[in-house]
Formats: C-alpha cells, structure tokens, sequence
C-alpha cells in the first residue's frame, strides 16, 4: 500500500527536477560522511582518529579534491530518479582521480619540508575513496527505488515473459521495471540454450520454449512475449511469433544493441513485432562499398524522387556524399514532405539538392533540367503503378510510363549521362494489364537504346516485386481497414506476391546499377512468394485480434488487370548469377531496333489520335506477350486470336 509520505512525495515533487546544486550539497555531506567513518575504520572505531589535531585540515583538503574532481566530471548534473551506468562511471571516474590526487598530494608532504599536518594516511585515502563510491551510487539506486516505487502505477500488471535470458534479455528486464509509465512483470525467461533451463536470473525461472508455451504461456493468454536475442535466425523468429499469434499472444522484439540509447535500452524501443519480421527470410544487408565509389562526388539525378522508391533512394544516396542531387517530381506535397525530411541530412553532409516540380512527359523542361545541372548518374523511378487505375487510363499510362521514360533515356545519350538506372517491376513480366505491359515496353527501349555504339551512357533496369509499406500497396490498406474494425479484402485466397521492404529493394538497385555494364536488365533474389490472404491473416493477429471473429476477411474477386501468381522471368527468358548472391542478370529478349522504333511511332501516333483501341493494340504489338486478364481488353485478345485461325 502506498504510504502517506509517498503520496504527498509523489503530488508535491514527481513533476520537479532537484537542482543540480542540492545534488552537490548532497555529495560533498557524503563524502565528508565517508572521510569520518575512514578514519574510524582505520584506526578501528577509536576516536582519537578523529580527534587529531590535524582531521579538519585533512577533512577541508579531501573535501577540495572531490568537489573539483566532481566540477571536472560533472557527477551532480544527472537526474538522480533516472540514475545509470553512465551516471556510476562519472562518480567512478571522479573518486579515481581523487584518490590518485590525494595519493600524490600525501606523498610529496612526506618527501618535503611541508606541515605533517596535510599528511592523510594511504590507507585513509583508500577506505574514503571506497565508501564514497558507495555511498554515492548507494544513495542515487535508494532514491531511485524509493521514486519508482512511489510513482508505480498499483493497477493490474501486465505479466511478460522474455524469450532470449542473455544480456539482451536482463537489459529488456530492466528497462520495463524501471519505467514508471507501465506495469510490467516479468514472469518468466525462454531461451533455446538447454543448459539456462531450469535455472533462475534475478529470481525469475528460465524455461525451454516448449515447456514455457506449454506450461506457462497457454495458461496466461494475456501474457505479452518480448524476443530479446538480436541474432535471432529469421526462420526461428518467424516461428515464434507465428506460434504466439495462433494462440493470441501479443509479441514484441527489442531492437539490435547498436540501435539503443547510448548503450541503454529504452521501455520505448521495445517495438510491436511488424509484418517484416514474418518474411521468413534474412534481411538483404550490402556493404555499399561499390554504390558509394559509383556516387562519391558525382552529380545524381533522381525521378520519382517523393514515391516511396525514390525517396528512399535520396536518402541513401545522401549517405553516399553525392556532389549534388536534383530531385524531380511533379507532386508538390509529397515533395515538401521530403525537403522537410531530408534537410537534417542536407546540413549534415553539406550536400546541395535541388527539389524540381516536374513532369517527366514534360520534355522542354526536362532538357533545360540536364542542361543546366548536367546530372552524371540517373535514377529513374517515377511511373504510374496503381494496376486498375491504369487499365481504365491507358493513355496515361503510355505517356508517363513509355514516353516519359522515352524523354529521360533520349536526354541521358545527347547528355553523355554516364550511368542510367532504370525501376522496373515484376508486373513486366508477361504482362496482365497496362501497367505491366507499359513498364515492358519501356524496358525494350531501354534495353534497345545501350545497344547504340555512340552512346557513351551505361543503360541498366532493375526489375523487383511488390514493396512492403509503399504508397498504394497492400499493407497500408490493410491496416487501415483493421483499425476502421474491418472487413479486410482480399481479392482472391489464392493471390501470391513477391514483397521486400523499401530500404532492401532501394540497396539492391544500387548495388546492381553499380556493377552494371550495360543493358542489363538485374532481377533480386525476393525469397517466397507470400499468399496475400496468409499476410492478412497475420496483420490481424498482430494487431491483437480474430481473424473472421473480430475482423472479417472477405474476398472481392480479381481486379482488371490482376494476375494470381507474379513473376520474375518469362519462360522465354533465363537468369545468371553476379558477385552478389541475391541479384542475378536476366537474359531477355532483344528486339531490332527498327522494329523498336516503329512500335514507338505506332504507340505515338495512336495516343495522338486520342483512340484507346488503336492505343492497346499498338501496346500489345510491341510487348507480344501481353494477354489482358479481367479486363475488357480481354476482347482484343480473343479477336486476334480467331484471326490468327482463319488465316491459319
């Protein structure tokens, strides 16, 4: 029960810093403390220790000492309720140096004419030294102690279990029952190290994972899980959480150690597993060391640059200490968004970015854009990528995602651009819907213009799956529709998709335009493709509810365009390995150059005459893998096939 002193405590001064002065006052009282019971201790409890001629002389120097060695290292400037290792090592450090002070001080009275007086006895010094680190860092723990036991909550706690009992684990353990804002306990440890069952950290039991779901876990199901081993395998991760998900137990991980506050774990940074950590795969981490060679002073242009994949390509490029970038995008918001993000990073490394409202279909602004900053290395990821909204906006699509492209490829050759890196996506890959098709056709001029021996540009596509948490894409609307209560739609039980996240995907691209030749086109290794139905059902989970109980999932049918199962190559095409194993180099289809060219002219003149008939089957010449799927182009498809049989 908490006592009368600790809620008047707690209502007058729980709000109140103590002033750093009174800390001091505080610490020299302790410290003349401690000289006194030296002096008892040394001369075992006899009082004439203390009543020499000489105590107050050496009282007065001790003192001196200390406060300057506690001036020196700041050891009164921490706030005593939040007292850490930090705030110990400064005392430490203090005393050390104290008691190394006196020590020289004792002996060069000994060895000259000075006063006996000032001589303090080794053993004194040590004995002082000693206590005060005990006394001060005592002192702090008790008043922090006192503090956290007043101002904790008495509610009902929240039972925890940690899975991982190392020094991950005990930091875990620590920082929740330090945190005044919460009532965590800590009711038991898992680890897979068969030789810490059955033992006890700090009083609390340790427990083989199958004997801890069993015994414990299944019989408190509002237990929260927290994984605390940072090199945790991802397959063993993934199937930890899922196991806890199946039964309803909320799981949360803490983040690598380089990630913690000053060597300090935070309650806060414990996070909610995310969707990331079911992938069921190892992050794709790249040494950069070829990327920031490629970049380092160079001038970098980037398209898209508000999207989800450009802007995580600005700020990894930044990182990189281009000379200069200029960002081109043609939404303004998005675009102010990312100035006002990025500017810490502008001031940290003295990097001069330009932010360009700009439409890529826009070709006299475009070249006064590569002529006034004659950009080196391109990066080209604006597009239009929402499926059914293209498919019911051809024309659109054509423009921005083949001609646009056009413009930037035809400007990087007139402007010696050395490298071009052009964003893809596995919806180009025998295409279903206009999207795809449109990101193919600007892949066959891309692949058909660094074939021209003239050219002085190095040409390279990247071709990846669906991002993890990019704009339009599954996951945000997923969880919006679980936090609006539901349904969760799905378009079909069966839909499979590739998914990495955008810093993996914005690696990769990098990596793979720099050891690019020319005219690759590079696909990544995605790992397995996810079932879009399994990933709800586990977004559900994680956010504490049923699926189909508390949220609903419910099926909608194909969209226009949409295929069950991606891609990455086409049966006509094959793959070889690079230096990195998860980029490999397709090996694509070529087409004349002739034939190229008049596609483009066709595809041109169709959408000048403002017919999305002659449009669509201009666009399916050119990529004659093209088969419309749920989509009233499907009729185009099906007239040409009974013309190819009534002339067969």
């Amino acid at each position: 029960m908490i006592t009368s002193l600790q809620r008047f405590i707690i209502h007058r001064y729980s709000g109140r810093i103590l002033s750093k002065w009174i800390v001091l006052l505080h610490d020299m009282v302790l410290v003349a403390a401690a000289f006194g019971l030296a002096q008892l201790l040394r001369f075992n409890f006899k009082m004439e220790g203390i009543r020499n001629d000489h105590f107050v002389t050496q009282l007065s120097i001790s003192c001196l000492v200390y406060l300057a060695a506690f001036f020196l290292f700041r050891s009164f400037s921490g706030i005593i309720r939040h007292t850490g290792l930090e705030d110990v090592k400064r005392i430490l450090n203090a005393g050390l140096l104290s008691m190394t002070t006196l020590v020289g001080l004792t002996i060069l009275v000994r060895t000259s004419s000075l006063t006996s007086g000032m001589t303090i006895s080794l053993a004194v010094i040590i004995i002082h030294f000693l206590l005060t680190v005990v006394f001060l860092t005592g002192s702090r723990f008790l008043i922090k102690l006192f503090y956290h036991n007043a101002v904790k909550k008495r509610s009902a706690f929240k039972r925890v279990v940690i899975f991982g009992a190392g020094y991950s684990g005990m930091m875990a353990k620590n920082s929740m029952e330090s945190d005044t804002a919460s009532n965590y306990k800590v009711s038991a440890f898992l680890d897979d190290d068969p030789q810490k069952a059955g033992k006890f950290l700090h009083g609390i039991p340790v427990f083989l994972p199958e004997a801890g779901f069993r015994d414990f876990l299944h019989k408190f199901p509002d237990t929260e899980l927290i994984i605390a081993i940072p090199n945790l395998t991802p397959a063993r991760k993934s199937q930890i959480i899922e196991h806890c998900l199946n039964v309803g137990i909320k799981v949360k991980s803490v983040p690598p150690i380089g990630n913690w506050i000053n060597g300090e774990l935070s309650v806060q940074q414990i996070r909610n597993v995310s969707i990331e950590d079911l992938l069921n795969r190892a992050p794709i981490q790249l040494e950069r060391s070829m990327a920031a060679k490629e970049i380092y002073s160079k001038v970098v242009m980037i398209t898209g640059a508000a999207g989800s994949i450009g802007s995580e390509i600005v700020r990894q490029v930044m990182n990189l200490n281009p000379a200069k970038l200029i960002l081109i995008d043609q939404a303004e918001t998005p675009m102010h968004d990312l100035e006002l993000e990025v500017a810490p990073l502008r001031r940290r490394f003295n990097t001069d970015v330009q932010f360009v409202i700009c439409d890529i279909t826009n070709l006299p602004k475009l070249t006064r854009l590569f002529e006034f900053y004659r950009p080196q290395i391109v990066y080209h990821a604006a597009a239009y990528k929402h499926v059914p909204m293209m498919e019911r906006n051809p024309g659109e699509a054509v423009l921005t995602n083949v001609f646009g492209t056009k413009h930037m490829v035809d400007l990087a050759i007139v402007y010696e651009i050395e490298k071009f890196v052009f964003i893809s996506t596995d919806k180009a890959v025998n295409p279903t819907n206009i999207m795809g098709a449109t990101k193919r056709a600007a892949e066959i001029y891309v692949q058909n213009q660094s074939r021209y021996e003239s050219s002085k540009t190095v040409f390279v596509t990247t071709r990846f799956g669906n991002v993890l948490g990019s704009n339009g894409s599954v996951i945000p609307l997923f969880m919006r529709q679980i936090e609006q209560g539901g349904p969760v739609t799905v378009t079909s039980k069966d839909v499979t998709r590739f998914f990495m996240t955008i810093p993996e995907a914005c690696q990769l691209v990098l990596e793979a335009g720099a050891m690019a030749s020319g005219g690759e086109i590079f696909l990544f290794d995605m790992g397995e493709r996810v079932r879009i139905y399994d990933l709800a059902v586990k977004m559900i989970r994680l956010a504490g509810r049923v699926p189909d109980k508390d949220i609903f999932i419910e099926e909608i049918g194909l969209r226009p365009g949409e295929k069950l199962h991606e891609e990455l190559l086409n049966a006509a095409e094959d793959n070889l390995p690079t230096h990195h194993p998860k980029i490999m180099v397709g090996r694509t289809r070529e087409f004349e150059s002739e034939w190229v060219h008049r596609c483009m002219e066709r595809l041109r003149v169709a959408y000048a005459d403002n017919n999305t008939i002659k449009l669509v089957l201009a666009l399916k010449e050119m990529v004659p893998e093209f088969k419309s799927l749920n989509s009233d182009f499907q009729q185009l498809d099906r007239e040409a096939t009974m013309e190819v049989a009534a002339t067969a």
